[in-house]
């Protein structure tokens, strides 16, 4: 299985939806959305663990120690029986799609990739990166309807991904491609083939306008953002510019963190640190544009909602009351 498996390794709103629905579109590769089968694998307490489980982690994690120190081949023998588990269930998944290669395109890899890289150290990797403050501006938008503070507080994804991506990029422990989503956007024919050459396989030209492809929509991800075209527009390379225009806290707040960044994480990613701190101040002197209200479907709306239902939630009454019903099932589901 190892050598027909392609992983998609980029940030959360890096694009990768798009890179993915267009690489699905070749005739020899199966797409289906973040199947996380790895994620969860590589917290089973050998090589990371989980801070709360029905079980207690911290005994789990001395335990499995122990017992692969027990085994013949010891780590090897444990990634054996971890790439048995998942052998089965991609080779599965591969045997419904009449393909050969599955592509597997999971964000949440890139904070695993240690260990991923040893469970499968002879599959491809292809590595999207994007300008750090369009992957912020748009997850704040998509998920926390712009509240950038809440959105830093929750989950903090450039100063998480960036180091993790920048460390794979320049140790390259396993075969991979770097290609940057501004390119992939503005030259898609010439970024396809640049990764079917890397993967081995003939380039097809309507790999491009994947919308005219059948795909396979269940699971997570943002299939809504790229049903909007067929093939890929360069509308949103510029985007976050125009989120930042006139806005002093709002830049006060990125830039901030963007100083937090590591300058070689950046550049090894393709975007300099300075050229980033300069389109800032540039933006600050820009009259605020209007911003364009994203058309309000039942996906959008039920987002506001959970956004508005968490904010302040540990504090507020709703939080008390919600804590309060949370103890109550608990004792009642008690076994």
């Amino acid at each position: 299985m190892e050598e027909n498996l392609v992983f998609l390794i980029g940030t959360p709103r890096s694009g990768s939806t798009l890179l993915a629905r267009m690489l699905g579109s070749h005739s020899a590769i199966h797409n289906r959305p973040e199947p996380h089968l790895l994620t969860a694998l590589a917290h089973l307490g050998y090589y990371g663990t989980v801070q709360k489980a029905p079980y207690d982690p911290f005994n789990v994690t001395e335990a499995i120690h122990d017992v692969v120190n027990d085994l013949p081949r010891k780590e090897a023998d444990y990634l054996d029986a971890c790439r048995g588990y998942t052998d089965v269930l991609y080779s599965r998944l591969l045997e419904t799609s009449g393909k050969r290669i599955f592509l597997d395109k999971t964000p949440a890899y890139a904070l695993v990739l240690h260990f991923i890289t040893k469970l499968y150290p002879r599959a491809r990797y292809v590595v999207q990166t994007r300008h750090p403050l369009a992957i912020f501006s748009s997850y704040v938008s998509s998920f926390f309807d712009g509240d950038y503070r809440v959105a830093q507080a929750h989950n903090p994804i450039l100063n998480r991904y960036v180091p993790a991506i920048a460390r794979f990029l320049r140790d390259r422990p396993v075969p991979l491609i770097h290609v940057r989503y501004e390119e992939v956007v503005k030259k898609p024919a010439v970024a396809l083939e640049a990764i079917c050459s890397f993967l081995g396989l003939p380039f097809e030209p309507g790999m491009v306008e994947y919308g005219k492809h059948e795909h396979v929509d269940k699971g997570l991800g943002d299939p809504l953002g790229v049903k909007q075209h067929d093939r890929p527009v360069t509308t949103s390379v510029e985007k976050w510019t125009e989120e930042f225009a006139g806005d002093a806290p709002k830049i006060d707040f990125v830039r901030n963190i963007i100083l937090s960044l590591d300058p070689d994480d950046l550049r090894v990613w393709g975007y300099d640190r300075d050229v980033i701190l300069t389109a800032l101040d540039q933006a600050r002197g820009r009259p605020a544009g209007r911003q364009k209200r994203p058309q309000l479907d039942r996906y959008l709306l039920r987002r506001k909602l959970l956004v508005a239902l968490r904010r302040n939630i540990h504090h507020n009454k709703l939080g008390r009351v919600l804590k309060r019903i949370r103890f109550a099932l608990d004792v009642l589901l008690r076994e």
